[in-house]
């Protein structure tokens, strides 16, 4: 069961139609970073478990050599989830946008938001506010390192900027057309 409201862990999560898994860190040889393999690997057990239809990897993708969803795409397909069951979002600049685009650009209505455990109730509020019947599941199997430390402080910051998100409703930095890959990947035959 959850300890906070809306939280969750993969086995206990209410089935949503999609998991938001929110990019992070990629390293320079393109692979994810400790923190966004955890996450992928939660957004691949929801998936597996039957608990969502479709990952939508949302991240940034706002520097030509740097490209955090299709970083995500290829470790999940590398890791055995079918290339039809995922959609990406390469606006995901900020956890706000990266829900507000989800809603209104991808369709999502309904979502199990994947970060960190100590990001996840930001997040979840994040992605509520912006129209998302969303709950989360959050890793917490990352070592308390100094970079730990050094993200939950950050985390800690963004607080204040979701607020102000959640008050003020800013424009995303990209809005765009409506997509309708969320739908495809729901709807697509994981078997191929």
């Amino acid at each position: 069961m959850a300890h906070r409201k809306y939280e969750y862990s993969v086995d206990s999560a209410p089935p949503a139609d999609v998991a938001l898994v929110f990019g992070a860190e990629v390293n320079s040889d393109g692979s994810p970073s400790g923190y966004l393999a955890a996450r992928l690997d939660l957004g691949r057990a929801l998936l597996a478990a039957g608990k969502v239809k479709a990952l939508l990897l949302t991240g940034d993708n706002s520097r030509p050599n740097y490209d955090e969803p299709t970083a995500m795409r290829a470790y999940l397909i590398a890791h055995g989830v079918p290339a039809a069951k995922i959609a990406l979002d390469y606006a995901g600049f900020s956890t706000y946008e990266s829900c507000v685009r989800a809603h209104d650009i991808f369709g999502v209505t309904s979502a199990i938001a994947v970060t960190q455990d100590f990001s996840l109730p930001r997040t979840v509020a994040l992605c509520r506010a912006a129209g998302i019947d969303a709950t989360g599941v959050g890793d917490a199997t990352q070592p308390h390192t100094t970079i730990y430390r050094k993200n939950w402080l950050r985390d800690q910051l963004a607080d204040t900027k979701a607020v102000y998100s959640m008050l003020f409703h800013p424009e995303p930095k990209f809005r765009g057309r409506h997509e309708n890959s969320v739908r495809d990947a729901m709807a697509a035959d994981p078997n191929g």
